[in-house]
């Protein structure tokens, strides 16, 4: 089985890690890498995790993407709007998203690319990053780690706050973890900078410096653990058993 890992699988296993010590808290895992990755977390290192079903129940056994029959699903109680805000601002969630841009502050841009004014493209707006950033632990997958992304100077519209502006310790994010395709990373480093911890199969050192922005530092050059046999069993037959994951990088 292990000798077909599939990049998406590995990031799946790489970003299940990240809740791993968190507890009993709130786990929310916005696009298909990261619900998967929380359903990982909660079957394996951390079954104290709360997750819901994506709409407004909490469930005690993560459901499978893509169609099912939802009177199956394991239902503990409700998680509405209004719970999951109380969540939100007391600090017991964590959730791991995907910003269009990423800077060496690890200031994040969902919102427009280009001039503010009169921007390029025109994205999802703010939505919830200047207060989720700034009130819970965050994690971020990037499907296609480049320039575009990981860019240089500043990102063009600060969403999410970063690490630039040091004056109050209770407005410090929390950024966990920076997970994607091409490795592992946090901003851990000295100063706050984004810091390299492993490297996914086949991935060189030059093509991440390549494809990255700004300066980073490299505290390893390891290779990223690949998925255990348990982890490969729970994401392709009771995660993901369409195999939506494929899709991603198209592996």
């Amino acid at each position: 089985m292990t000798d077909s890992i599939s990049l998406a699988e590995t990031c799946i296993s790489a970003s299940a890690k990240v809740w791993k010590d968190d507890g009993e808290i709130l786990a929310t895992g916005i696009g298909l890498i990261p619900r998967l990755a929380v359903g990982l977390a909660k079957l394996t290192t951390n079954p104290d995790l709360m997750m819901t079903d994506g709409e407004a129940f909490l469930i005690s056994n993560p459901v499978p993407m893509g169609p099912r029959d939802s009177s199956q699903d394991s239902i503990e109680g409700y998680m509405t709007y209004s719970r999951v805000f109380k969540n939100i601002w007391s600090g017991f969630r964590h959730a791991m998203v995907t910003p269009s841009q990423i800077d060496c502050y690890g200031q994040t841009n969902i919102s427009s690319i280009g001039s503010y004014d009169q921007p390029k493209v025109q994205l999802l707006g703010v939505r919830g990053f200047p207060g989720n950033f700034i009130s819970h632990k965050n994690s971020i997958f990037i499907p296609n780690h480049s320039t575009k992304v990981f860019v240089e100077g500043e990102v063009d519209m600060v969403s999410g706050m970063g690490y630039k502006n040091k004056k109050s310790d209770d407005l410090m994010p929390n950024i966990v973890a920076v997970i994607t395709n091409l490795g592992v990373f946090d901003f851990n480093g000295p100063n706050n900078q984004l810091q390299m911890l492993s490297l996914h199969s086949g991935v060189s050192k030059e093509e991440v410096i390549e494809k990255t922005g700004f300066e980073f530092t490299i505290k390893s050059e390891d290779q990223t653990l690949a998925p255990t046999e348990e982890e490969l069993h729970f994401i392709r037959e009771t995660l993901d058993p369409k195999g939506l994951r494929n899709s991603i990088f198209g592996d």
